[in-house]
C-alpha cells in the first residue's frame, strides 16, 4: 500500500520522472534550484493555482525566512482533491532548518529524532499548533561508525551534567557554555589535545565536539560494582503440550550452532532450569563425566539446591552444556504432565541471577496452572469486541510486574518467547519483560510439523536473538534545554526518577519514545536540544557510556511549526499514547483520540495558518500522509475493532508499537507493496495503489511477506519463480519460494532477501492466490481500501469532514 523505490538488489532509489505528461490530477509543476545540479518541483492543485513563490508566501501569512523545501512543506494540500498523496520514495524525516554547519553534526534520525523538527518556543504555540511534541529514540542500534573515546577526563556541565557535545559554544579555548543550561565551564588542560590530530590548543576539534554520537570508555567513577559478567538463564518449558509443539530440539539445536557466538567473554556464565509441575535445575560444574538434573517438587516454596554447579563458567563446562542441550529433548519426549509452574520457576530463576545479574530467556507455550503466578482463561471469542469494548487489557495479577521490578533492582532482564496456540494471558505474563527492559517474542500457532513457516521464523529470530550485542545493567538519562520538561516514556524500562530510565538489559532492536511539553518560554534561545545518555556495561565487561546529541531550531510562528512536522515520528508517538490510553481508558476512547487528532490538525491549520477559502480538508504538504497513517493505525490488530482479532494477538501488537524503532513500526504501520511480475535486471518496480488490480504484487508488513497471485497471472512468472506449470497447480498454503535456476526466480529471491536484510528480525512469507482463504488476511494490509469492518481512506476523510461540520 505505497512504499518505497528500490532496487532489487541495492536498494537505490529511482530517479524522479523528467516529464509531467503522464501525472494526473490537474497540476502544473513550479520548478527552483537548490544547488547547480539539483532541482525540485512542487505542484499546485489548479483549484487554487499560485504564480509564484512570493504569493504563497503571502498566502500562508509569511515564511520567516523558511528554505525552498520547506515552502513545499507547507504547500497547502486539500485532501479531497489530492491525487498523488504518496511520494515516489521513501519518505525521510523532514530536515531541520539549521546551518549547515549544525546540519552536517546533528544526531542521525534514525537513532534520534522529534516529531516537530522546529519546536515552537512556548507551550501556547505548541496547543495551537495541535501536534504532539515527543522524542523517538533507538540508542542502542548498530552503527557501522561510532567514534570510542578513551580520556582519563569526560568533560560535563558542572551544572546540569550534560555531555560537551557539538553544539556547545567555546568562548574561548578556555572556557565553553552549556547548550542545555547555558552555564559557563571551564575546559580541562587534558581536553586541550586532540588525539585525533595529535595536536594541542583545538578542543573544539575534539572528536566529542565533532560527533553527535560517541561512546566513552567510563571510568571507576561510573561504576556502584565491578563490571558484571555476560550471564545467561535458559528457562524451559517441557510439559507435554511443549512437548508437542515440538520447540525444543530447534531450540537446542540452535543454542548448540551459536554457543562459541554468544556475546561475553571469558567470565561468561550460562545455566539452564526447566519446568513442568515441578522444576529442575542442572549441575553443570566442571569435573563431572555428564550433567546432572535436580528436581525441586515444592513450587510453593522454591529453593536452589545447589548455589555453585548451576550457573556455570561456559568455557570451562562447555562440553557439559554441549551433551545437556543435546540429552534435553529426549529426556522430556514421553512427558505426560500437562500443567505449568512459570511462576515458581521464575522464581528460581531470580534466586539464581540475583548475584550476578543478566539475561533471563522463557520460553513458554500455555498458560500458567500452577503455583504462584497461576492464571485462568479469560478470553471469551464473542467478547473480543463488544458494545463494552475490549475486554482484559490489563493484567488478571501483579505477580508478573512485581517480580519484574526486583529482576530490575538485580539487573536481571527477562524475556519471553511465547510459543502457544491456545490463549495464554500475553497482557499478564509481559509485564516480566515490560519492567525489566526485556524483549517479546510471540508465535502462535506454532507447531513444528503444521506450521513450518513459523518454525522458519522461530528459528531465524533465535539466531539473531542469541547473537546480536547485549549491554547489561544500564541506565539511560535524557535530558534537554532549560524550557523543556519529560512527562511520559514509553518502552520496555524501569522508571527510576523523573528523567532515569533503568534498563537490566539493552539490546540493539529496542526503541523508545517520550512526551514532553514546555515548561517555560524558549524566547532567549534559537536552538532547543535534547541528549540522551546510556552507560552500560558491554559483554567484555567494560563500562561505556554512549551519548546521543539532537539540536532543533526554536520557530515563534505556526507556519514554522508545520513545517517541521515529521508526519511518521508524529505518527509513531501518537500510537504509542493510543495504547496507553485503549488500557488505562479504553480501545474506543483511543480510536476517538486518534481521529480527533486528524480533525484537529485540519482545525488548527484551517484557522490559523491557512488564508486559502476553499471548501475540503486542507493540511500542509507535510501532514498531507497524516489522516492516512491514522486509518492504518486504526486497522492494525492493536487498535481495530471485530472479532477477528485474539487478545494475545491483540496485546502482542501492542507490545510492538511499545518497542520497535521507528522504521519498523512503519512498516506495520502502511506496509509496502511492490510489483514482482516485471521485475528487470536494474530495479524492482514499485507500485503504489492497491485499489487497482495488480497479478502479482508483494506486500511487506513487519511480521510477514505476502505474495499475491491473481488469476491472470502470467504463467511463466508462476514457472520461473514458483515452480509451478500454471495457476490451478499452486499449493494453497505455499510458504516458500523455491530456488529455481531462473533470471526471474533469483531477481525475485534477491530482492527478498534484500528486504529481510533491511530489518532485525526474519518474516515469513505467504504465497495468496486470489481464490484462497488467506486472501482476506491480505487485504487487511491494503490499508486504503475498504474491509468489512473498516472504512476506506475517501470514506475515513468524509467522516472526519462530518466530525469538523458538528
Amino acid at each position: 500500500s505505497g512504499g518505497e523505490t528500490s532496487s532489487s538488489t541495492t536498494g537505490s532509489a529511482s530517479p524522479l520522472p523528467n516529464s509531467y505528461d503522464s501525472l494526473e490530477g490537474g497540476s502544473y509543476p513550479v520548478k527552483f534550484a537548490r544547488g547547480p545540479d539539483v532541482k525540485c518541483s512542487i505542484f499546485f492543485n489548479l483549484f487554487q493555482p499560485f504564480p509564484d513563490l512570493s504569493q504563497l508566501s503571502a498566502a500562508l501569512g509569511g515564511l520567516s525566512g523558511v528554505p525552498e523545501l520547506e515552502v513545499e512543506a507547507l504547500r497547502p494540500v486539500n485532501l479531497l482533491q489530492e491525487r498523488n498523496l504518496l511520494p515516489p520514495r521513501p519518505l525521510e524525516a523532514p530536515e531541520p532548518n539549521l546551518s549547515a554547519d549544525l546540519r552536517k553534526v546533528n544526531c542521525s534520525p534514525q537513532t534520534f529524532r522529534c516529531t516537530l523538527t522546529s519546536v515552537p518556543q512556548t507551550q501556547a504555540l505548541l496547543n495551537k499548533a495541535r501536534l504532539p511534541l515527543g522524542l523517538l529514540l533507538h540508542p542502542f542500534r548498530d552503527l557501522q561508525q561510532l567514534p570510542v573515546i578513551t580520556s582519563n577526563t569526560i568533560v560535563r556541565c558542572r551544572s546540569c551534567r550534560t555531555y560537551i557535545n557539538p553544539f556547545v559554544t567555546f568562548l574561548d579555548q578556555r572556557r565553553w557554555k552549556c547548550n542545555l543550561c547555558y552555564r559557563v565551564n571551564d575546559v580541562p588542560d587534558e581536553f586541550m589535545y586532540n588525539p585525533v590530530t595529535r595536536s594541542y590548543g583545538e578542543p573544539h576539534k575534539r572528536p566529542e565536539v565533532q560527533n553527535a554520537t560517541v561512546e566513552f570508555i567510563a571510568s571507576s567513577d561510573y561504576m556502584l560494582r565491578p563490571p558484571q559478567p555476560a550471564v545467561y538463564l535458559f528457562v524451559l518449558d517441557v510439559s507435554h503440550n511443549a512437548v508437542e509443539a515440538g520447540y525444543l530440539k530447534y531450540l537446542c539445536d540452535s543454542i548448540l550452532e551459536n554457543l562459541d557466538k554468544l556475546p561475553g567473554d571469558t567470565r561468561t556464565r550460562i545455566g539452564f532450569l526447566t519446568f513442568d509441575s515441578t522444576i529442575h535445575f542442572y549441575n553443570l560444574q566442571e569435573g563431572l563425566s555428564q550433567p546432572q538434573m535436580l528436581v525441586v517438587s515444592d513450587i510453593d516454596d522454591v529453593f536452589i539446591p545447589s548455589h555453585d554447579s548451576l550457573m556455570v563458567n561456559l568455557k570451562e563446562s562447555k562440553e557439559l552444556v554441549k551433551d545437556l542441550l543435546t540429552s534435553l529433548p529426549a529426556m522430556f519426549s514421553q512427558s505426560r504432565e500437562t500443567h505449568s509452574a512459570l511462576g515458581p520457576a521464575l522464581q528460581a530463576a531470580f534466586k539464581l541471577m540475583s548475584p550476578t545479574g543478566g539475561r533471563v530467556t522463557v520460553f513458554l507455550t500455555q498458560l500458567p496452572t500452577l503455583g504462584a503466578g497461576m492464571l485462568q482463561s479469560r478470553e471469551d471469542p464473542n467478547q473480543r469486541s463488544s458494545s463494552k469494548g475490549v475486554q482484559h487489557l490489563g493484567p488478571a495479577t501483579d505477580f508478573y510486574k512485581k517480580l519484574a521490578l526486583d529482576c530490575s533492582g538485580q539487573q536481571i532482564g527477562v524475556d519471553l518467547f511465547l510459543l502457544s496456540s491456545q490463549y495464554a494471558d500475553l497482557t499478564s505474563l509481559a509485564c516480566m519483560s515490560k519492567y525489566s527492559a526485556g524483549s517479546i517474542f510471540y508465535y502462535p500457532s506454532f507447531h513444528h510439523l503444521h506450521n513450518p513457516a513459523q518454525l522458519e521464523k522461530f528459528q531465524r529470530d533465535l539466531g539473531r536473538y542469541l547473537t546480536r550485542k547485549i549491554g547489561f545493567e544500564a541506565v539511560m538519562r535524557i535530558r534537554c534545554t532549560k524550557g523543556l520538561s519529560i512527562h511520559t516514556f514509553h518502552g520496555n524500562f524501569f522508571v527510576r526518577s523523573t528523567d532515569l530510565l533503568s534498563l537490566a538489559n539493552v539490546n540493539p532492536d529496542s526503541a523508545f519514545a517520550v512526551q514532553m511539553s514546555i515548561e517555560d518560554s524558549l524566547a532567549d534561545s534559537s536552538l532547543a536540544c535534547f541528549q540522551a545518555a546510556l552507560l552500560y556495561t558491554s559483554n567484555k565487561g567494560k563500562r561505556r557510556i554512549r551519548v546521543h546529541t539532537l539540536c532543533l531550531p526554536v520557530v515563534n510562528q505556526l507556519s514554522d511549526v508545520y513545517a517541521g512536522a515529521d508526519v511518521q515520528a508524529i505518527t509513531c508517538l501518537l500510537a504509542n499514547m493510543a495504547i496507553d490510553r485503549s488500557i488505562s481508558s479504553s480501545l474506543s476512547d483511543a480510536r476517538d483520540a486518534l481521529v480527533n487528532a486528524v480533525v484537529d490538525l485540519v482545525s488548527a491549520y484551517k484557522s490559523n495558518v491557512s488564508s486559502l477559502q476553499q471548501s475540503g480538508l486542507v493540511v500542509p504538504a507535510s501532514m498531507r500522509l497524516f489522516p492516512l497513517y491514522i486509518l492504518a493505525l486504526l486497522k492494525q490488530r492493536a487498535l481495530r475493532t471485530g472479532t477477528s482479532t485474539r487478545l494475545d494477538e491483540r496485546v502482542f501488537a501492542m507490545c510492538e508499537f511499545k518497542t520497535q524503532p521507528l522504521q519498523q513500526l512503519m512498516r506495520m504501520v502502511h506496509p509496502d507493496l511492490y510489483r514482482l511480475d516485471n521485475m528487470s535486471d536494474q530495479e524492482g518496480v514499485i507500485y503504489f495503489s492497491p485499489s487497482v488490480f495488480l497479478s502479482s504484487p508483494l506486500c511487506s508488513c513487519l511480521q510477514v511477506f505476502y505474495l499475491w497471485i491473481g488469476k491472470c497471472c502470467n504463467e511463466m512468472f508462476i514457472r520461473d519463480v514458483l515452480g509451478c506449470p500454471n495457476y490451478a497447480s499452486i499449493p494453497p498454503n505455499m510458504n516458500h519460494i523455491p530456488e529455481l535456476e531462473t533470471p526471474l526466480s533469483e531477481r525475485v529471491r534477491a530482492f527478498l532477501d534484500w528486504l529481510q536484510d533491511n530489518r532485525a528480525f526474519s518474516s515469513t512469507i505467504h504465497v495468496v492466490r486470489d481464490d484462497a482463504s488467506a486472501k482476506s488476511t491480505f487485504f487487511l494490509h491494503l490499508v486504503e481500501d475498504r474491509t468489512d469492518s473498516a472504512s476506506s481512506y475517501s470514506e475515513f476523510l468524509q467522516h472526519i469532514q462530518q466530525q469538523m461540520s458538528k
